[in-house]
């Protein structure tokens, strides 16, 4: 099943979801029900923008943007987290005033509903859940996640108040515990976007590691200015430059370079490589190849004119 059947079917499913929650926690009176019909809220417009993210990052490249528009999806990834975050607010506030104001809570209409929600955020996680490590399609995994447990324990707090009708407290909890979910939710979607974002080197990959395995390749003597960052969550970008040992023709230099890429690409997921060969250092101390802060960068430029 492709990311964009993916996607739609989990759109699908939760846009019936919501739809029944938002009436029958009005009926029921539960702000746990309500909370949880919220944070779905949140999930069709980030499943929206999840589905448009993917279908706008399959445009090809252009002059304008030589590497495509696969940060697309890592920017629809940010957006959901801060929408995410909004939500949270809400819920917060209303099941603390709850907490200060309880409610009759139709604990058996609750009960059916959360079921049914548990149910189907089950399925939509399951749907979305492609083994890839797609920050976009993570995100939207971990919202129908999130969502399940937070169906669960909605489910729980109605049952016990069928049990203990006079435990009120315990369906504005039931929003704080969907609260505190999706703020976890938020951190990890927002931290691994702004990574991306940053150009930071993948959290997964060892740069010692892969250094080593570059100098292993037969002619490379040592690696310098060695860059990984990532255009998605799972396409991965490389430059670096190699000094070279014997002072190689420039087609042994190509040959190097080529076994090189072959030996990176595969176990440390790198789609695409720009490789520097050089034959020596240019100088003996320090590296002129590192990239200096930005007052150091205008300071360089400026003597060069």
């Amino acid at each position: 099943m492709t990311r964009t059947r993916r996607l739609t079917v989990s759109l699908g499913l939760n846009m019936i979801l919501v739809a029944v929650q938002v009436v029958y926690g009005l009926t029921a009176h539960s702000v746990g029900l309500l909370a949880d019909a919220g944070h779905n809220v949140t999930d069709v417009a980030s499943l929206i923008l999840a589905l448009a993210a993917v279908r706008f990052a399959m445009r090809p490249r252009s002059a304008e943007r030589s590497f495509g528009n696969h940060r697309a999806t890592i920017l629809a990834a940010l957006a959901n987290a801060v929408a995410i975050t909004a939500v949270t607010i809400v819920i917060v506030i209303e099941a603390i005033r709850r907490l200060g104001h309880p409610e009759h809570v139709a604990a058996t209409t609750v009960v059916v509903v959360a079921a049914f929600a548990l149910v189907v955020n089950a399925g939509a996680a399951l749907v979305l859940r492609d083994g890839s490590s797609d920050l976009n399609m993570r995100a939207a995994l971990v919202h129908m996640a999130g969502d399940a447990l937070a169906s669960l324990a909605v489910l729980v707090s109605a049952a016990v108040l069928i049990a203990i009708p006079s435990a009120t407290w315990l369906d504005p909890a039931s929003a704080l515990v969907v609260a505190a979910l999706i703020v976890y939710e938020a951190v990890v979607v927002f931290r691994g976007s702004i990574a991306v974002l940053l150009e930071s080197t993948p959290p997964d990959l060892n740069l010692s590691e892969l250094t080593e395995a570059v100098t292993l390749v037969s002619g490379v003597s040592e690696v310098h200015d060695l860059h990984v960052w990532s255009l998605s969550g799972e396409l991965r970008v490389l430059s670096a430059h190699l000094v070279l040992t014997g002072h190689p023709s420039l087609e042994e230099a190509q040959i190097v370079g080529d076994q090189v890429k072959q030996a990176i690409a595969r176990p440390f997921g790198i789609a695409h490589s720009t490789l520097e060969l050089e034959c020596e250092r240019c100088v003996d101390v320090g590296d002129p190849c590192l990239v200096d802060s930005a007052d150091s960068a205008a300071t360089v430029s400026h003597h060069r004119h």
